[in-house]
């Protein structure tokens, strides 16, 4: 019986790097893992360090007629997609899977209520510089840039550099023969796993089971509705008699308690 993998804490102040190292060294275990019960909590874990990308990816969001603790119920969502999918194998990388994955994930919530979705304007703007520097950054180094090359060209974030990219259809077909990883040991292309929506619910009910145990017993029933059967809040307000904007209110809550208790 593996012992329970505990999400390593993650300071405040924890550089970007730090978070990818932390990352790196997770999936490490997972692939040397043997036993699934293991890997599953490991990935949990994967989940846990890289919390924070989620929410800085939903905040870019913001502003739009959502609230933000919706917004970020959803990029978690994305954020689990991205850790069941990423195959680390293909490149180490795991931000430049991860990124677009979340980013998505928010789009399709925003096409889901018929809103046309545009990218943030601070992304909006960083494409025109990576646009600027793209070019002679290649002819500098005889090859594309990868994204971390690009990000420490114009001095911005890898991860909102990859947004970038990805934004408003700017990753065309063949922009998925982009080096990315190490020194550009992978494709794009070629970090594309496929997305398995029951294996997401393991890694979410593992990562937070211990915690929702402590929560009343219609806190978890709706925890579970939203989370492990895919109910929207619509669903859940009719099952308990309530509106939909007192569930999104009751899930920000639980979740906001969640994520403290992570941290």
């Amino acid at each position: 019986m593996p012992t329970q993998t505990l999400p390593p804490r993650i300071p405040s102040a924890a550089t970007e790097s730090r978070r990818g190292e932390l990352t790196a060294e997770i999936y490490e275990r997972i692939e040397a893992a043997t036993n699934e019960q293991e890997k599953r909590e490991l990935r949990a874990s994967v989940t846990a360090v890289n919390m924070g990308v989620a929410q800085s990816i939903a905040r870019r969001y913001s502003g739009r007629g959502e609230r933000d603790d919706d917004l970020e119920q959803v990029a978690y969502v994305g954020l689990v997609k991205a850790v069941n999918g990423f195959d680390p194998g293909r490149g180490k990388n795991f931000l430049t899977y991860a990124v677009p994955t979340i980013a998505g994930e928010l789009k399709r919530h925003f096409r889901d209520y018929c809103w046309t979705v545009r990218p943030p304007r601070s992304i909006q703007e960083l494409q025109g510089r990576i646009s600027a520097c793209a070019e002679p950054l290649r002819q500098h180094l005889d090859r594309s840039p990868t994204p971390e090359e690009i990000a420490e060209e114009i001095g911005a974030r890898t991860d909102t550099v990859i947004e970038a990219l990805a934004a408003d259809g700017c990753f065309i077909p063949t922009s998925l023969d982009l080096r990315v990883g190490e020194a550009g040991s992978a494709a794009l292309g070629e970090l594309l796993g496929e997305y398995d929506e029951d294996q997401a619910r393991v890694e979410v009910h593992i990562l937070l089971a211990p915690l929702v145990r402590e929560l009343s017993a219609r806190d978890r029933d709706i925890i579970a509705l939203r989370f492990y059967h895919d109910w929207t809040q619509e669903q859940i307000a009719k099952r308990f008699g309530i509106t939909q904007m007192q569930v999104s209110r009751l899930l920000s809550r639980m979740m906001r308690e969640l994520r403290e208790r992570i941290a």
